[in-house]
């Protein structure tokens, strides 16, 4: 064969790689991708991927499987997620709980969210509302905390389950009253929310969103929200601040995050297509009126934003004592 037969053979060669690799790449996705959520079905997460995922679907080309990991706050379907090929078909669905506040309240945590995770997109932001069950003889946060001081060890508080935010907010609320609630973690908050209805936990710290839809039907007493401003979703319940305590402004979020080592080419499709869902005006109309904000990050600034997110966190974490081993 002739050097420039040689040649030729070798730039098709080089050539054929090329578009067969570029037509992989481009394919992507071409088969389902699976959302895991490290809670049990019907909590405020998975009430999140409901609203996004026909968009989702259609932006993408492809079905959209939400799978439940549940346990430990988060934190198995956090590690099931960061254990899993990193491709692009296997992603978390997370929430401050298990991002940053995880990391920050175990002296043994079981992954670094900035060293074991790609983060995608932050896909929205939602206050908290501390709701009681509907029989507690408390309308305000004032009176709460008179009630509360008036039957020291009576009152059980409930979350979702230790080292989340439902968790730590209740701590941050008894560190900066003097209240005194036993804590009683679940496994995601829909079990939760069953117990606080049902009387046998007295005080949740939940979602906006989740919050609002049992205050409305009366099976919850919502007291104030942990925004700045009043909530569109809870428009008669005053903030936290409003009622006189300081120092307990708390807004978590949601976000995509896919196991590090993530291809940039996938990172960027799967973030672009989170942008489109979220700029559905349709969408952002069904959020707001559930209280949450379509705040949505590319991938460079939800990393950037929980650079900055852990550190805060941590210090809310030392503040209010509560560490977990």
């Amino acid at each position: 064969m002739s050097k420039s037969a040689q040649l030729i053979r070798a730039s098709l060669l080089v050539l054929s790689l090329f578009f067969s690799h570029g037509a992989s790449w481009a394919a992507y996705p071409d088969k389902p991708i699976k959302i895991i959520i490290g809670f049990p079905a019907g909590g405020p997460l998975d009430a999140h991927i409901r609203l996004l995922i026909d968009k989702l679907q259609s932006v993408l080309g492809q079905p959209i499987i939400v799978d439940y990991k549940a346990g430990a706050g988060g934190a198995v379907g956090a590690q099931f997620v960061m254990q899993s090929p990193p491709d692009g078909y296997t992603v978390l669905l997370a929430n401050t709980g298990t991002m940053v506040i995880n990391p920050a309240i175990y002296t043994k945590a079981p992954y670094d969210t900035l060293k074991d995770f790609q983060p995608i997109a932050r896909t929205a932001q939602q206050p908290l509302a501390l709701i009681v069950n509907k029989d507690v003889s408390a309308n305000t946060l004032k009176e709460f905390i008179a009630y509360a001081k008036a039957n020291p060890g009576k009152l059980n508080y409930g979350s979702a389950g230790n080292g989340g935010i439902s968790h730590l907010v209740p701590e941050m609320l008894k560190n900066e009253t003097g209240i005194f609630m036993v804590h009683i973690p679940f496994k995601g908050s829909a079990p939760a929310f069953t117990d606080l209805i049902a009387g046998h936990v007295q005080f949740m710290a939940e979602s906006v969103p989740q919050a609002a839809n049992y205050a409305k039907q009366g099976k919850v007493k919502a007291l104030a929200v942990t925004s700045a401003k009043r909530n569109p979703a809870l428009p008669n319940t005053p903030t936290v601040i409003e009622t006189g305590v300081a120092n307990l402004e708390v807004v978590g979020f949601y976000g995509i995050l896919a196991p590090k080592g993530t291809p940039p080419d996938v990172t960027n499709k799967l973030s672009q297509a989170f942008k489109e869902t979220l700029e559905s005006a349709e969408i952002q109309k069904k959020m707001v009126e559930q209280g949450a904000d379509p705040a949505y990050l590319n991938a460079d600034q939800f990393t950037k934003y929980l650079a900055t997110e852990m550190p805060r966190w941590a210090k809310a974490v030392k503040q209010a004592g509560a560490k977990l081993d």
